[in-house]
């Protein structure tokens, strides 16, 4: 297949934050990119309303990318756009909806608490993007490492 629309990214440097399998459909590849904004931004003044934000960055991000990944990636984009007020798009909920969903099934959990846990991982992995941009990256401490899915325990069923 041929990219030929002029406001696709076809760079070396376009390159998609997240790829995954079986998120919308069993084996089917998705790709995802992540766009924090701030709605106070001057760059976002000529936009009167915050869902309207929301949808002008996931339109953005489709324009960029969505031609690329359905022709030649062969898979589904969808862009995960969030605010630095800890709100989210329709896309990006959608996405945490059916990640939550997966979790609760998987895990034998409430929904509604699995939920609970997505948003709020979701919300500290911005505040820390926040921080980041404001005073820069620093070194996570030595032996600390991040838990893996099948360790996921929200506290709501007790552990054998």
């Amino acid at each position: 297949a041929v990219v030929s629309t002029q406001s696709t990214g076809k760079s070396e440097l376009a390159q998609l934050d997240v790829s995954a399998r079986g998120v919308w459909a069993p084996l089917d590849r998705a790709f995802f990119d992540i766009r924090v904004f701030h709605p106070q931004a001057q760059t976002n003044a000529s936009i009167k309303t915050v869902p309207g934000m929301y949808t002008h960055h996931e339109q953005l991000k489709k324009r960029h990318y969505n031609n690329r990944v359905i022709n030649v990636e062969k898979g589904t984009f969808t862009p995960l756009v969030f605010s630095t007020s800890g709100g989210a798009g329709q896309e990006a909920t959608r996405f945490m909806k059916t990640v939550a969903q997966k979790i609760s099934e998987s895990t034998n959990q409430q929904y509604s608490h699995v939920m609970a846990f997505v948003r709020r991982r979701y919300r500290f992995a911005l505040l820390r993007t926040c921080i980041i941009a404001l005073r820069g990256y620093r070194k996570r401490p030595k032996g600390r490492q991040e838990a893996a899915i099948e360790d996921l325990n929200v506290g709501i069923i007790p552990k054998d």
